[in-house]
């Protein structure tokens, strides 16, 4: 999210619908653009955040362009109070200790796009991964950019920020967690992994993709099968071929 002094913009209308109906609280002021207000979906956005106790305002496009740098807003802008650090909060043991059911993990090692993260967020929450975990250091965090692309995932996924990825691997495989990493050079073809059970699935960076220790600290690495003249596949486009294929195993 866009920060200014206490104050975070968040913008897109998934984006706000999931923050009003997971945190109605940290929402000052909505801010809905007078051009926009014939919209069906902002109409759907306004009896939401009606009935939640938000503050409705009106506004024009170019007052919301100037809060969101240009971004492009979709007509809305929530003004909301900075977060909390909820991610930092949430730590790896409690997150295993809470869950009834293997986890399903993914990892991103690195992932510097806001657009490549938001729709790996995306990916994650439709295929019912319990967690993402990411650096916290050289890689993009949650910025507004990522909330849009994610379409809410951002709000509901929950996500957490390590200081030592390569650490936070070596408490995953104490923890029973298998890793796999995935990499062009894998030994394992994806489709003959076996993704059942307790699973973090590790994939890299835009262009360098998984770091040295990273790479070291996965009991696996696969690979995607390429049958065309590229090499690689962008990285959101890797994480939902990977998600899927997993989750069609741990539902077979």
């Amino acid at each position: 999210m866009n920060n200014v002094s206490d104050r975070d913009y968040l913008f897109g209308i998934h984006a706000v619908a999931a923050m009003v109906e997971k945190d109605a609280a940290r929402v000052q002021t909505l801010w809905i653009a007078r051009e926009a207000q014939k919209n069906q979906r902002i109409k759907r956005l306004q009896s939401l955040a009606d009935k939640a106790g938000v503050t409705l305002q009106g506004t024009t496009n170019a007052r919301l362009d100037a809060m969101v740098a240009g971004e492009r807003h979709q007509g809305v802008v929530a003004e909301c109070h900075a977060a909390s650090s909820t991610q930092l909060a949430l730590n790896i043991p409690e997150l295993l200790a809470g869950l009834d059911a293997p986890p399903f993990l993914l990892v991103l090692d690195g992932v510097q796009d806001p657009h490549n993260l938001g729709a790996c967020l995306r990916t994650a929450d439709a295929a019912g991964v319990h967690a993402v975990i990411i650096p916290k250091d050289r890689a993009v965090g949650i910025t507004p950019v990522v909330s849009k692309v994610a379409c809410g995932a951002a709000e509901h996924v929950p996500l957490i920020q390590v200081t030592n990825l390569a650490r936070a691997l070596r408490l995953l495989k104490d923890e029973g967690v298998w890793l796999l990493g995935a990499d062009e050079g894998g030994e394992v073809p994806l489709f003959k992994a076996d993704l059942k059970g307790p699973l973090a699935l590790v994939l890299g960076a835009e262009g360098q993709g998984l770091r040295r220790l990273t790479r070291e600290q996965c009991d696996v690495l696969i690979s995607v099968p390429m049958a065309g003249s590229v090499s690689s596949l962008n990285v959101s486009v890797a994480t939902g071929v990977c998600l899927y294929e997993a989750v069609r195993q741990r539902t077979e």
